[in-house]
């Protein structure tokens, strides 16, 4: 995945959805900034009855319930259910234990047989610990996990029947959870979250599962894609900076930061908006009822804004906030969790394991399909 490409970034134009409707492809770094932070450019008017159509099968991240298609108050109400979850100060308190967690994997890890699958043992079971460990979830979820994100940001591989019946069955877990920590709380996220909707007050049931199975999925996928495609670069075209990766921490979370900021997900570049009114951004009138796609790709690529690159810049911090997270009201809750834990993952990794090198060709490595999200299926390593 790091080896996209993307055009320079430019001037809005207009572009085409899926389904050959017409939108505003903005690019450049402040242009999608300005549309991000902008409120007269929201989700919710994305779907309304006459709105042209974001995707070809139905997925959670078009979801008209889940929090990030909300706008104004209602988006508000449920941000702030969750507002003291995902800190600074609380993710810096989470550390001991994420760290802990990361030991024990890189444990088991040093009693495989070699060549070992690193996605298997440690990219795939860290970020479900964790989100696990938030949302105090049982074992038996986690290998569900895997089986609802798949369908959850399907790329339209998937039968758009067997997507619906998958995310009934999430949505009934998700329900189920809110039903149980209302019965019994205790000190994990979702009881958070049901105590503070309780407190809030008028939040509709459906926003909080929506929500709810948004934290379960969008927990764990984005940072085991992050992680994998991450070492899948540093081993495979940057060795020369695995020992430093292990030797310095703060080293480590710079690379975590450029890994975050250049190497994307999967090749749905465009957060789209939908513009209440005319507004005009880098010099061009956008029309009122326009869809916006706001690619923070070629945005965190601007050479105006962004100097150096992954080649050149991998231990450089960011000259400026990366709009891998976002911006404005819908910035990833997230995003210091995320940091965390690759930073963390990175150092250990690499200061366990010295010597951990591919044990494949990179052109051989076999890519995880059916997702939106993309990153190697497996990738095998050894030291």
């Amino acid at each position: 995945m790091h080896r996209l490409r993307f055009e320079e970034p430019g001037p809005p134009r207009l572009a085409e959805l899926p389904d050959g409707s017409p939108a505003w492809l903005v690019s450049r770094h402040s242009d999608v900034r300005r549309v991000l932070s902008d409120p007269r450019f929201g989700r919710a008017r994305l779907y309304a009855d006459e709105a042209p159509s974001l995707s070809g099968v139905p997925d959670l991240v078009n979801d008209p319930d889940l929090m990030f298609n909300q706008d104004g108050p209602d988006h508000l109400r449920l941000r702030r259910t969750l507002r003291r979850a995902f800190t600074p100060r609380a993710v810096a308190r989470w550390r001991p234990w994420i760290t802990g967690i990361v030991e024990q994997l890189l444990d088991r890890l040093e009693q495989e047989p070699r060549p070992a699958d690193v996605v298997e043992t440690f990219t795939l079971p860290l970020p479900v610990a964790v989100i696990s460990r938030l949302m105090g979830l049982d074992e038996s979820v986690r290998g569900r996990m895997r089986h609802w994100s798949e369908h959850a940001f399907s790329d339209g591989s998937h039968a758009g029947e067997q997507v619906e019946s998958v995310l009934r069955e999430f949505s009934a877990f998700g329900a189920q959870l809110l039903a149980e920590r209302r019965r019994a709380p205790g000190d994990d996220l979702i009881s958070g979250l049901v105590r503070a909707a309780d407190q809030e007050g008028g939040i509709p049931e459906a926003q909080l599962v929506s929500l709810v199975c948004g934290l379960v999925v969008g927990g764990h996928d984005s940072t085991m894609t992050m992680l994998g495609n991450g070492l899948l670069y540093l081993l495979g075209e940057r060795p020369e900076t695995w020992h430093r990766l292990g030797a310095d921490e703060e080293a480590a979370g710079t690379v975590a930061d450029r890994l975050i900021h250049l190497v994307p997900l999967g090749d749905d570049r465009g957060s789209a908006r939908h513009a209440s009114t005319d507004v005009e951004i880098g010099g061009v009138t956008i029309p009122a009822g326009a869809v916006v796609l706001a690619d923070c790709g070629m945005a965190n690529r601007d050479p105006e804004v962004f100097p150096s690159g992954l080649a050149d810049g991998l231990f450089t911090p960011l000259e400026a906030p990366t709009l891998s997270f976002g911006a404005g009201a819908h910035y990833c809750l997230g995003a210091w969790l995320a940091r965390a834990e690759l930073q963390t993952a990175l150092h250990r990794l690499a200061a366990r394991f010295p010597g951990l090198r591919l044990a494949e060709p990179v052109d051989t490595v076999t890519w995880r399909t059916g997702s939106t999200s993309r990153s190697p299926q497996s990738l095998a390593v050894t030291w």
